[in-house]
């Protein structure tokens, strides 16, 4: 396979990207695709770049796992989950990775499976390692979908994610990344037609972050919950400890086969026992005894959900965050 690169400059630095849309089987089909893009930008064809892998978690449903770490130079920012739906007409992305080159190796992916076009994108919440490779499918025609309130989430914050994520994976790395434009906002519930293969999107009240956005796909019997559910990497708290409690309930009572988490492997459902329940009902308790206890601040954070934490991995960074945000919230309760 070959694909269409461009070659893009920006305050005079310089990076090449992936053309969504233009590749061919042979390097004279994809030269002559070239022939038709419409732009002074130069541009060249080559072999397909890397792809991310996927695998079939049921018919026409795919997932992409992402490392259970911290974006790092390394992993290049692919530590989120990440989805393809195939319907009979056209193709769902749901979440874009932390990068555009994340976004283009997750394109390259999809086209792997299917050449379809990819007429949604949708996001599950505003966190930047499910976001920022949404560019590359937007260039391609894909109507970004996310829940209300997600637009002006980012505007608020794409300064800091951005500074952040260069930070953490490098700069040469982040070249062409950008903040997602958001088409359209979910306030309840809608659902969207792929051709014989419907998706059921479901709004969510303030839990992990106050955008969070579920994908089911009913006729497969699975269901997308983005950062809903953590698997094996420490849950992270940016919403309501009471609020993602009640969402979490919930999730647990939807008929379905499997649910894929933000972070870590697909989760057969319902679940014999659910490691995020036990987290969230230790932060919440003990956050409440070190209220009750007169517990500084700065001495909560560090004390409570300790012993939870030694089931996950990374919580020695996010824990006591999440004590932090619980103590806040619940001391004015």
């Amino acid at each position: 396979m070959f694909e269409l690169i461009a070659t893009v400059c920006v305050a005079g630095a310089c990076h090449d990207q992936l053309v969504p849309g233009f590749e061919a089987e042979t390097l004279s089909g994809c030269q002559s695709l070239a022939a038709e893009w419409q732009s002074d930008v130069e541009a060249f064809c080559q072999p397909a770049g890397p792809a991310l892998s996927l695998t079939e978690i049921a018919s026409d449903v795919y997932v992409h796992i992402g490392e259970i770490a911290e974006p790092n130079p390394e992993n290049k920012g692919d530590v989120a989950n990440l989805g393809v739906v195939v319907g009979r007409d056209s193709v769902a992305v749901i979440d874009s990775g932390s990068t555009r080159k994340v976004g283009e190796s997750l394109w390259r992916a999809a086209r792997q499976v299917t050449d379809l076009p990819v007429r949604h994108l949708i996001l599950t919440h505003m966190h930047p390692d499910h976001v920022l490779g949404a560019s590359v499918f937007a260039e391609a025609g894909a109507q970004v979908v996310g829940r209300e309130g997600l637009a002006r989430a980012l505007a608020d914050r794409q300064d800091s994610y951005m500074l952040r994520m260069g930070q953490e994976v490098g700069a040469a790395q982040v070249a062409g990344t950008a903040s997602p434009e958001i088409d359209l906002e979910i306030v309840d519930r809608m659902e969207l037609d792929l051709g014989r293969r419907r998706l059921v999107l479901q709004a969510w009240p303030l839990a992990h972050t106050p955008t969070d956005l579920t994908v089911h796909v009913p006729d497969a019997r699975q269901l997308f919950a983005g950062d809903l559910l953590f698997d094996d990497h420490c849950p992270s708290l940016d919403g309501s400890i009471s609020g993602w409690q009640a969402v979490l309930n919930d999730l647990i009572a939807i008929d379905v086969d499997h649910m894929v988490p933000g972070h870590g492997e697909v989760l057969d459902w319902p679940p014999d026992n659910l490691p995020l329940d036990r987290y969230l009902t230790a932060l919440e308790a003990e956050t409440r005894a070190a209220l009750a206890a007169g517990t500084r601040l700065d001495q909560a954070a560090t004390t409570v959900a300790q012993e939870v934490s030694k089931e996950w991995h990374l919580c020695e960074t996010f824990t006591p965050r999440n004590a932090t945000i619980a103590y806040t919230q619940l001391e004015w309760e």
